[in-house]
């Protein structure tokens, strides 16, 4: 019977045969991607696990040449390592993790990530994974190589030793694998690892390349981020089936103490308020809901008004990491960077974080770059296809200053940070390449670039402003010191000082000292004119070889080393002049007299030191 024979050939299959065939949804599409793509799946589970333990991560990635088309790629940590008995499951299991049912935060949601690179080295190249963990100091290392059987989808252990390593925690991979290593596109390991320095400025990355090269990424922040805590579900983003499976494998003896332990923001009010809306009694064994009393109770979560989740379930970067980030890697000129307060989505809090760096060494007549983040992860690919890329395409930046064709990227020396945080990040594909673009998150994006452009739009205005300024300036500095002469020629009088005027003309804030020596001790005398329109509040300070003596209130002095440094607090308003004095038993060490709080295009006669 054909009926009989069609039932014959029907085979249940795991899930790691699936994905050994169809290994592109995974991100193995191709021989450079799938290098990129082994890389990060271990690189993320290093910073996840040293974060998690409150370590500052320092991490080593090498990529070495061992045939045609193959690579070994190792990654190692000095996170907290992996007891024994987990190490194969992890490495060896697909859908094996802590982090899939857990709500809160993470790099890894799935349980697929590493143990599918993996699958795809032994798929490729026909050998194991070797694994090296430790986690005392006073033990040796275990090390294990182990396989995938696809079958079972089950750890296989070809070799299991103790072994002497020199970290005294941490965990370490070996993977060989068939791939191509690319060079100089966005696509690559090095751009993969530059963007996530950017986004972990607490972490120490190394990186080896196949030719030896040596890549440095030193920690800039030694700020461990806190652990993002996890949250029970929230009403509101609870699905039918979902609640279902609640409600029968719940503890809960009533539906009322149900409603209380099982889901965040719900107290006694709340769930008598939700009981009431279903029309059912608070004292009924969850288990004894039918499907259609199931639905009315979820018809009566979305008729009912809770406060948003919690959010310490999530672990923002952060504007100032963001900024700091921004001028380290871009070597841009000016950044800024905001935080959004957190949102919700189907239940789900999640916050964005945009951060724009501009100029410095960023090319002026290509297409901003834009680098997107999700949970910390960069998206690499599919950027065409994120709702961060629509996002910002879709915001008008002529009207901030930047060139731009309709619904295409501006043009301009400028990088653009996106990073989406959430619980339950909402990927367009299981590779985790792009960001789907749920409305409340695209809305939330474009506030935020909306908000990063009005601050542009501020700089470039005063930047412009600035730039004409110094031209103006320019050409007094070139005419006013030959007028002054003849002027002084004629009248036969001392040389005005030309670079007060110029200050008072331009609107700076000038600094002029005057020095008179007798008997071997110095008398100073230092005038501040603010000839700006706006009240400026800064410091001064002067450092001196031996002591000083200084008639004022608002003057701190502190010796070190034989030096005597003097500072000044002084708030000057529009058009006011202040006169300073001391007397010093040595010479003044710095050549003019420094401050710190004015940008260096309004400062005349002094040196700007940003302290």
């Amino acid at each position: 019977m054909i009926a009989e024979e069609f039932a014959r050939r029907q085979k249940e299959i795991s899930i790691a045969e699936f994905f050994e065939k169809n290994k592109h949804i995974l991100g193995y599409s191709n021989p450079a991607k799938s290098l990129i793509t082994c890389v990060k799946e271990a690189v993320d589970n290093s910073l996840d696990a040293c974060e998690d333990a409150g370590i500052l991560p320092d991490i080593l990635v090498k990529i070495s040449k061992t045939g045609k088309s193959q690579f070994r790629i190792i990654i190692e940590d000095n996170g907290p390592g992996i007891v024994r008995e987990q190490i194969p499951r992890i490495f060896g299991k697909l859908l094996y993790g802590s982090r899939f049912h857990s709500i809160r935060q993470s790099r890894g949601q799935q349980g697929i990530g590493v143990s599918g690179a993996v699958l795809y080295a032994q798929l490729t190249t026909g050998k194991p994974a070797t694994i090296i963990s430790k986690t005392n100091p006073e033990e040796n290392a275990v090390k294990l190589q182990l396989f995938i059987d696809t079958r079972k989808n089950e750890p296989e252990v070809v070799l299991e030793e103790e072994t002497e390593w020199f970290r005294p925690r941490g965990t370490r991979i070996e993977l060989e694998i068939e791939g191509a290593y690319v060079k100089e596109r966005k696509q690559s390991v090095i751009e993969y690892l530059t963007e996530t320095a950017v986004v972990n400025p607490h972490a120490k990355i190394t990186f080896i390349d196949p030719d030896g090269e040596i890549f440095e990424f030193p920690r800039i922040s030694e700020d461990i981020p806190d652990t993002p805590k996890e949250i029970l579900p929230h009403p509101h983003g609870i699905e039918l089936g979902k609640l279902m499976w609640m409600l029968r494998t719940t503890k809960a003896n009533t539906l009322k103490s149900f409603l209380k332990s099982e889901f965040v923001r719900v107290g006694d009010k709340k769930a008598e308020e939700v009981i009431e809306r279903a029309k059912l009694s608070p004292e009924r064994m969850p288990q004894s809901l039918s499907r259609d009393e199931v639905a009315g109770l979820l018809e009566a979560f979305n008729q009912t008004d809770f406060l948003p989740p919690p959010t310490d379930c999530l672990s923002p970067i952060g504007d100032r990491n963001i900024m700091r980030s921004l001028i380290n890697k871009y070597n841009v000129e000016w950044a800024y960077a905001i935080t959004r307060k957190p949102k919700v989505f189907s239940g789900n809090p999640f916050l964005v974080e945009v951060g724009i760096g501009y100029g410095g060494e960023l090319r002026a007549d290509e297409k901003v770059k834009v680098i997107r983040f999700a949970n910390k992860i960069p998206l690499l690919y599919s950027q065409g296809g994120c709702a961060m890329t629509k996002a910002v395409e879709s915001v008008n930046w002529k009207s901030y200053g930047l060139s731009q064709s309709r619904n295409e990227l501006p043009v301009a020396p400028a990088v653009i940070l996106i990073h989406v945080a959430s619980t339950n990040i909402p990927y367009t594909s299981e590779s985790k390449e792009a960001v789907t673009p749920i409305p409340e998150i695209y809305e939330e994006i474009r506030l935020g670039l909306q908000e990063v452009g009005r601050r542009l739009k501020e700089y470039i205005g005063r930047k412009e402003k600035l730039k004409k300024k110094k031209g103006k300036e320019d050409i007094l500095n070139k005419i006013l010191p030959l007028l002054a002469k003849k002027v002084s020629e004629v009248l036969e009088r001392e040389e005005i000082d030309v670079g007060k005027v110029i200050a008072r003309i331009v609107g700076n804030i000038h600094v002029q000292r005057k020095v008179l020596e007798s008997n071997g001790k110095f008398d100073v005398e230092i005038t501040v004119s603010n000839y700006t329109r706006s009240a400026k509040e800064f410091r001064l300070f002067e450092i001196v070889a031996g002591k000083v003596s200084i008639d004022s209130d608002n003057a701190k002095v502190s010796e070190s080393g034989g030096h005597t440094t003097i500072l000044w607090s002084l708030k000057l308003s529009a058009g006011e002049v202040k006169i300073l004095r001391y007397r010093a038993e040595g010479r003044i060490i710095n050549r003019r007299p420094y401050v710190d709080g004015i940008d260096e295009d309004l400062l005349d006669g002094a040196d700007v030191m940003n302290l």
